[in-house]
């Protein structure tokens, strides 16, 4: 097994990554509330994620249909002429949330008349110097009010009928060796078995990346991925170290989804670098629109193979026709199993998305931390992007619930998924009107040659 990085309590860490984040202006402070808001709700990690490439499609729609330099994710730019660029992104954020979270309207309200208030009163100016109007008077925020709602309106209307959370009848797998069933100690059907054909943000379909599917049951591989999760997995293992018992804990522990872990780091490295306010709303929609798509591809592949999870395989293997697995009844994973299928990963295919954007924006040997609003003051350090993938990877299986196939190939999917988005949305409008005037001055070329021939 690879070696874990080893989990840092270090103040001097905790201390500079949270400097880098006071670094803020009113789109990473509303992402913030964000983050608190989901956090009171006790949203699920599904929600969570929803959540979050809703209200950052609405902060970046906002922004950049203000200031025009990149292509829209849903609302075309057509503000009003002087719009405040920072009141347009608190408008278009509490928008978002109040319509979602409506039992928390009175601490949204309160946030919003601070933020206002701030700005009203001249607030900091390196965020004021990217406004039209940088005085910040009442016309220019009341226009950038209203167009922050407008462009909250048009985002919640178009992902109102998405698919994240259509029914179905409760889905129960099966029995035959390798099928994924129910699993103590709810045995719940499977989660949302209809999410993986979720409309996305910005992909086509969940099922537009290839899924590979777990290695047969009779192969070598699923046996070395098999024992690896039996030893190192269980309950009670006397083979998995303090800290890696710890990270395993760790990753499971966010009460604001995935959003949480990835966000503040995107927050926090954006500070570091001093990106302006535009810069960031592009920045945290791209990673929370990965979020949101790789999640509805991984649910497309979970139920697609609807594959069996640890703790079944190994109290019947038995059945699996493989010389190299042996069934152990009483065994349990550190963490509980969650009530769906076991490839891929979840976790692994959300956040290698959201890690590929974040490479791409910072770079991949970028260094960076992650805490958890779950674990305070427990802080996991990473000299770069690899790192951080690889104990994701080790941190499944050391919780017991995943196989090591199902969390490298759902790297390989979030990855492609991330590297899609970044190609293929948030584009530059000047790099827009380049390819368009080059593609017409190939076409004129062309037209002569033909004409000459």
């Amino acid at each position: 097994m690879k070696k874990v990085i080893k989990f840092c309590l270090l103040l001097v860490l905790a201390a500079g990554n949270l400097t880098a984040i006071a670094y803020a202006d009113e789109v990473t402070d509303w992402n913030q509330i964000m983050l608190d808001t989901l956090r009171k709700a006790g949203a699920s990690p599904i929600t969570s994620i929803r959540v979050g490439a809703i209200v950052q499609s609405a902060v970046y729609d906002a922004v950049n249909g203000i200031n025009g330099t990149f292509t829209p994710i849903h609302v075309a730019p057509a503000a009003p002429r002087g719009a405040s660029l920072r009141t347009a992104a608190v408008q278009a954020a509490y928008a978002t949330l109040v319509k979602l979270f409506p039992t928390q309207q009175s601490d949204l309200d309160a946030s919003r008349a601070a933020s206002l208030a701030a700005i009203s009163s001249g607030g900091d100016d390196e965020n004021e110097k990217e406004d039209d109007d940088e005085n910040q008077d009442s016309r220019s925020m009341a226009r950038g009010i209203e167009w922050g709602q407008t462009v909250a309106d048009g985002i919640l209307a178009w992902r109102s009928a998405d698919g994240f959370a259509d029914t179905a009848p409760p889905f129960l797998g099966g029995s035959a060796p390798g099928q994924w069933r129910p699993t103590p100690p709810a045995f719940a059907p499977g989660l949302l078995p209809l999410l993986g054909n979720a409309t996305p943000f910005v992909i086509r379909s969940g099922a537009q990346f290839p899924q590979a599917g777990p290695p047969p049951l009779t192969s070598d591989q699923y046996a070395t991925d098999f024992n690896e999760v039996k030893l190192l997995g269980s309950a009670t293992s006397p083979s998995r170290t303090s800290d890696q018992t710890v990270l395993a804990l760790f990753w499971q522990s966010s009460l604001s989804g995935p959003d949480y872990f990835w966000d503040r780091v995107a927050v926090s490295l954006g500070a570091q670098r001093r990106t302006s306010l535009s810069q960031n709303a592009r920045i945290l929609a791209m990673v929370n629109i990965a979020l949101a798509d790789a999640v509805i591809a991984a649910w497309y592949g979970k139920y697609k193979f609807a594959f069996w999870r640890p703790l079944t395989a190994i109290q019947n293997a038995d059945d699996d026709g493989n010389a190299g697995t042996s069934t152990e009844a009483g065994w349990t994973p550190l963490l509980v199993t969650p009530p769906y299928p076991e490839y891929p990963s979840g976790l692994l295919s959300v956040s290698s998305a959201a890690l590929a954007v974040i490479a791409h924006q910072f770079g991949e040997r970028s260094s960076f931390t992650v805490d958890s609003n779950g674990m305070p003051g427990v802080v996991r350090f990473f000299p770069d992007v690899p790192a951080a993938l690889d104990e994701l990877v080790n941190a499944r299986i050391l919780a017991g619930i995943h196989f090591r196939t199902a969390d490298v190939d759902a790297i390989k999917l979030g990855t492609a998924i991330g590297n899609y988005i970044i190609a293929n949305s948030f584009q530059s409008v000047h790099k827009e009107k380049e390819d368009k005037n080059d593609k017409n001055d190939k076409k004129g070329k062309k037209d002569k040659k033909d004409k000459k021939d």
